[in-house]
């Protein structure tokens, strides 16, 4: 499968629409990010990978208060991977209520359905450690 801009586009936008959904607790639209069956793999925050889509809206309830106020992505690239699995890595921004912040990569994996695009497997990696902890070598 070929990429067409409009499909860029498409994909760019879905990425974008899951902090307006969320950042609204709109929890019961996550079915227009994510497929039924999402994996939703957050280990690098040690707990297990979410799977499914009430999975991801259970874990946001639990959450309560600790979710960020305001989710910002940006950075985002698409790609078509040598297995023909479309895939995006974009930057993730979480504005805290006490205005600290924390940074995400999301890297999906994305699948053309009869209602569009929508993500089938995110993982999701913090952002720890200033240039990904290279260092000068003097």
């Amino acid at each position: 499968m070929t990429l067409t801009l409009e499909d860029r586009l498409a994909i760019t936008e879905l990425i974008s629409m899951h902090g307006h959904l969320v950042d609204a607790g709109q929890l019961d639209r996550l079915d227009r990010l994510f497929t039924p069956d999402v994996v939703y793999d957050v280990t690098d925050f040690g707990q297990d990978p979410l799977i499914g889509l009430p999975a991801v809206r259970q874990a946001a309830l639990a959450l309560g208060a600790g979710n960020p106020v305001a989710h910002h992505v940006t950075n985002v690239v698409v790609h078509e991977g040598a297995d023909g699995r479309v895939r995006a890595r974009s930057k993730g921004l979480g504005v805290r209520a006490d205005g600290t912040c924390g940074s995400v990569t999301y890297d999906d994996t994305l699948v053309r359905t009869s209602d569009g695009w929508r993500i089938s497997h995110r993982v999701l990696t913090a952002r720890r450690v200033p240039l990904n902890g290279v260092t000068g070598t003097g």
